[in-house]
């Protein structure tokens, strides 16, 4: 920044070192996730299907509509997690009681089984990663965050 000061002293380049710094620590977060990911077999779109049917509580299952606007992907990301998903035996895709066209997909067994190990080693994972901070530190970056996220519509 003291670059840019020298060079342009009449802007102010402070946002640049907060986003710069926000987006090296998202990235490296990334990598964090996805490492445990891969130790379960999972990539990290299938862990978010997974999880996504997870959390609804039984019977595990959405249409491919609501697991795409939960996830926030296209449906054609969707489809092509869910096929590997189908792939590997962890969720099933079935026709839609209420909708002929429509398809719900349904966690197995075996997709319960994995998600609920792999789930417990990512909360592990970001137990580890937040460390550093506070609980009143964490709750105080949450909520930053969170008020930043609604700003961008997100």
């Amino acid at each position: 920044m003291t670059h840019w000061r020298r060079e342009r002293p009449d802007l102010d380049p402070e946002p640049q070192g907060v986003i710069a710094r926000l987006h090296r620590v998202a990235a490296r977060l990334t990598e964090e996730l996805v490492a445990v990911y891969a130790e379960h077999g999972l990539a990290e779109g299938e862990f978010d299907i997974l999880a996504t049917l997870r959390r609804q509580g039984a019977p595990f299952a959405l249409t491919a509509g609501e697991l795409a606007a939960q996830t926030m992907v296209t449906s054609g990301a969707i489809t092509k997690r869910v096929d590997r998903c189908v792939a590997r035996g962890w969720v099933t895709r079935a026709p839609s009681d209420t909708d002929a066209r429509g398809r719900v997909i349904a966690l197995t067994d075996a997709g319960q089984e994995l998600i609920d190990a792999a789930f417990t080693d990512h909360l592990a994972n970001e137990e580890r990663l937040l460390a550093p901070f506070s609980p009143a530190e964490r709750r105080r970056l949450a909520a930053l965050l969170e008020r930043w996220a609604e700003d961008l519509g997100l």
